[in-house]
């Protein structure tokens, strides 16, 4: 399933997670299986963040880029609408490629 994915975008142009292991460099055009990360002041919910649609209004834009992803072995959660579209947690993603033409407001620009 086509999804979409907000990644961080380093000065060394390489790609990784928001805040769970966020050492981790995301390839583009390569399957990654999940793990669990666990962190103190975040839910334990295991597997790859991503959503229907390139919205994430509670989070801020700079140094991030939407990614347009393909998931495999899902699930679907109705998150609150201050955080967007309906979120799915995966087991398997893959990173298509960058959408920088993707854009919307959010808080703090």
């Amino acid at each position: 399933m086509k999804a979409f994915k907000l990644l961080k975008k380093r000065n060394d142009k390489s790609l990784g997670p928001l805040f769970i292991n966020c050492r981790q460099r995301i390839p583009i055009g390569e399957w990654l299986d999940a793990e669990s990360h666990p962190r103190k002041g975040y839910a334990l919910r295991p597997g790859w963040h991503v959503t229907l649609d390139p919205i994430a209004p509670h989070l801020v834009m700079n140094g991030r880029i939407w990614c347009e992803v393909e998931v495999d072995d899902y699930v679907v959660l109705k998150r609150p609408e201050s955080q967007g579209t309906t979120w799915i947690l995966a087991k398997k993603m893959k990173v298509i490629k960058e959408r920088p033409d993707l854009k919307h407001e959010f808080k703090g620009k």
